[in-house]
């Protein structure tokens, strides 16, 4: 391990965008199967991960709700989130803010309740196993109708204290912002923040109906609004917060390689960019892979590391003493490890 490396791995930061089905590693998607007598399309955990060769978003979401499938009970999103947990902890997350997809579970008959305890649960265990902070957002599918999304909202009310944010996942493409700008102002009423993907395969014309008609507070991906300098502007004048997913760009093909990756532009142009990793399970990679490989690729240094571990907590939904104090700890972390 490189200095650098090292010095990437002890880095405090947050991780602000993160699927947590997305964390399902097929040693886990195996052993949940068994436990719960699921019969799963591999035959080997080397199957899964062959399949994990994709050219667009679509052919990874369709294994994506594949090894859902396996998720059944409490214990299984329990377990699911106390695995991812450990991951970040070992990659120096000290906050998390995860997203779930409800949507995916409720169809096959899993209860909302039964998804969020088991996450709560592993949440609770995280934070006294590791003193890892999280905060839940819950993501509406938008391949599905609004009217879906409003139930879901329903589903989630006896839960909304333990609930930070909204979010809007799954196809881009086809599927814009302004489908779900009811049930955005819904969530919004009730006193939850909103997030939404963006301008990973959607045009930048869909940035700007996540702003302008869903109100977001972040901007999960965001690539695409480079195409745009008036956008580019907009969004660092405001200072919004993107949670870019470099290792999930190159996987899913929105960028050829890692040394086409924006990032480094995003920072030069003032833009409040974040690293994460999204569906780390299948996209190769948990945070501090995510970090190592836009340095190598992109040529970061320190100071633009330091600035996106700055960054994750100036974009998290924690309150402003909390984002203090976690400032502080990385300012003295840059100190101790100074050349």
């Amino acid at each position: 391990m490189t200095d650098l490396d090292r010095f990437i791995t002890g880095l405090p930061k947050a991780e602000l965008h993160l699927h947590i089905e997305g964390s399902l590693e097929p040693e886990l998607m195996f052993a949940l199967a068994e436990r719960n007598q699921v019969t799963i399309p591999f035959a080997s955990v080397e199957d899964v991960r062959a399949a994990y060769s994709f050219s667009r978003l679509q052919d990874f979401l369709d294994i994506y709700y594949q090894g859902a499938a396996v998720l059944r009970t409490e214990r299984d999103f329990h377990d699911l989130a106390t695995a991812y947990f450990d991951r970040a902890a070992a990659d120096g997350v000290v906050h998390a803010e995860i997203m779930f997809d409800p949507q995916t579970h409720t169809a096959r008959g899993i209860s909302f309740d039964t998804v969020i305890a088991g996450l709560l649960s592993g949440m609770a265990e995280a934070e006294a196993k590791h003193g890892l902070t999280s905060k839940l957002i819950l993501c509406f599918l938008r391949h599905l109708d609004e009217e879906d999304a409003f139930a879901t909202l329903k589903a989630a009310e006896p839960w909304l204290d333990r609930i930070a944010a909204v979010g809007l996942d799954s196809g881009e493409l086809g599927n814009p912002p302004e489908k779900f700008a009811r049930v955005f102002a819904a969530a919004r009423a009730k006193g939850l923040r909103l997030v939404a993907h963006a301008g990973e395969e959607g045009p930048p014309d869909y940035v700007h109906q996540a702003l302008d008609l869903l109100g977001i507070d972040r901007l999960d991906h965001g690539n695409r609004s480079l195409e745009d300098p008036v956008l580019t502007a907009r969004l660092a004048r405001i200072g919004m917060t993107l949670t870019v997913c470099p290792l999930s760009n190159l996987k899913l093909c929105v960028v050829e390689s890692m040394d086409a990756h924006p990032i480094d532009r995003m920072l030069r142009a003032g833009l409040r960019a974040t690293v994460n990793s999204d569906d780390p399970a299948y996209f190769g990679g948990y945070i501090a892979d995510n970090y190592r490989a836009a340095a190598a690729g992109r040529g970061l240094d320190r100071d633009d590391l330091v600035a996106l571990a700055r960054n994750s907590f100036l974009g998290s939904f924690l309150d402003d003493d909390i984002v203090a104090g976690h400032l502080a700890a990385l300012d003295a972390y840059v100190e101790r490890t100074a050349a």
